[in-house]
């Protein structure tokens, strides 16, 4: 089945910083994208704008930041709570009903935000903390793996081909998988065996799992909610080219943008 293209203007303000990346690839995958005008803003500043009155000249929120996190503290990474004016000024913004997606590491931001991660739909962990009354182990993560992601029939899922393969970097994290309606989901085993320890890693252990354990988790890396009166979709795979270059992707982030903006995608 062929990828479809869109052509209505779609504005978007993406969110970033919190977490290394390429910014000009980044970038690029949404130029190729036509009719849509991607403005990136740097955190802290993005913080300002997501309210109301600071998104009112666009269609659509993309979070691909990671604020919250400050791992140059002496036992990194502390956690730093949003502003009261931000907390207030998001959820105004779904109140709304403005569209957002959030993008893979966007899932561990703002750890002590629990109405956020509600939203999102999920939570990864740089440690060991409390989820939904329950303490849950630090998250699990590993780069590069070769998957082939399926999908799953939505709006936003349409004209993408049903398989595609991806190299990118997955997660083994929390999932509220009760809560959301799937998009994709990938032929990797999602078990501790096959990642390493999010907490090991900050502590100098990078790609080190001993001593660690964690349950397995469902093999669901994209899927759609209501947040309040938006819509928001996730999609974890994003991290680096192996998905910005993927055709397929690109027509899913795509997709996803327009359905919560309420373009053209029921």
């Amino acid at each position: 089945m062929p990828i479809i293209r869109h052509h209505a203007g779609l504005r978007a303000l993406v969110a970033v910083r919190g977490h290394p990346f390429d910014r000009t690839g980044f970038d690029a995958m949404f130029q190729a994208m036509d009719g849509v005008s991607a403005t990136m803003v740097d955190q802290p500043a993005a913080a300002l704008l997501m309210n109301p009155d600071g998104m009112a000249e666009f269609d659509v929120l993309v979070l691909y930041d990671m604020p919250g996190l400050d791992f140059e503290a002496a036992e990194p990474p502390a956690m730093l709570a949003p502003s009261p004016q931000l907390q207030a000024g998001f959820r105004a913004l779904l109140e709304q009903g403005k569209g957002v997606v959030a993008l893979h590491h966007a899932l561990a931001a703002w750890p002590t935000w629990a109405d956020y991660h509600e939203w999102l739909g999920g939570q990864f962990l740089y440690r060991p903390a409390m989820v939904r009354g329950q303490l849950a182990p630090d998250s699990g993560y590993r780069h590069d793996v070769a998957y082939t992601a399926q999908t799953h029939a939505h709006p936003v899922t349409h004209g993408i081909p049903t398989e595609f393969p991806v190299v990118d970097e997955l997660y083994l994290a929390q999932v509220f998988a009760d809560d959301v309606v799937p998009l994709l989901t990938c032929d990797a085993p999602f078990t501790r065996d096959h990642f390493w320890s999010a907490d090991l890693a900050v502590r100098g252990a990078m790609f080190a799992n001993h001593g660690w354990d964690h349950p397995p988790g469902p093999p669901l890396i994209g899927w759609a909610k209501q947040a309040l009166a938006s819509r928001l979709v996730y999609l974890q795979p994003g991290d680096g080219p192996g998905a910005w270059n993927s055709a397929p992707y690109r027509a899913l982030l795509e997709n996803a943008m327009r359905w919560v903006a309420h373009q053209g995608l029921r």
